[in-house]
């Protein structure tokens, strides 16, 4: 929160694919370059070095169609921004962490295990994601060596083991049951 209204988005950050004024940036940039470059056209009309001035405007129309498309490309949020609030955990549960990325194939093929256990133990487990290639303080805050990590968290929050690499869903319960947590 800033002066006490609620950060929605950044206003330019390379996480969310340039952020969200970025495109309009090089748009803006690109009609500002496409101007002047026709009033050289006008300067120059029927002269040998028109070819050059062409390929400019070739140019600066292919860079203002690069920035439509990301200025029209939707934003999808990362799973760090959509995982649950602390503040909406009302009891304390325990805790895993994946940290990895959406495109590292061994956390492609974490995914469905995670989300896997989001459903099926939402009521004993939370489970949360965060893509340290989207957010790469998160992976300074905690530590990242190799993704996908997995890091379990007891009620208070405190770490009670971290698994490096793929991890299948019975060596995670495995690991539950003998950190003291069953989840049936």
């Amino acid at each position: 929160m800033t002066n006490g209204l609620p950060i929605t988005a950044p206003l330019c950050c390379p996480s969310n694919g340039g952020g969200d004024l970025m495109p309009l940036l090089l748009v803006a940039v690109a009609l500002l370059v496409g101007h002047i470059v026709l009033q050289e056209f006008r300067k120059r009309k029927g002269k040998p070095e028109m070819k050059n001035l062409k390929n400019l405007v070739l140019v600066a129309a292919v860079v203002v169609a690069v920035g439509v498309v990301f200025a029209l490309k939707p934003r999808t949020p990362s799973p760090a921004e959509t995982a649950p609030a602390a503040e909406t955990v009302t009891a304390a549960l325990p805790r895993l962490l994946e940290l990895g990325a959406d495109k590292c194939i061994p956390c492609k093929q974490m995914a469905p295990i995670i989300d896997d256990l989001r459903t099926t133990h939402a009521k004993q487990l939370r489970v949360d994601f965060i893509d340290v290639w989207k957010n790469p303080n998160a992976g300074d805050e905690y530590g990242v060596r190799v993704i996908p990590l997995q890091i379990f968290f007891d009620t208070e929050g405190r770490e009670l083991f971290r698994h490096e690499g793929f991890f299948a869903k019975e060596d995670i319960l495995a690991k539950w049951k003998e950190l003291g947590f069953e989840f049936p």
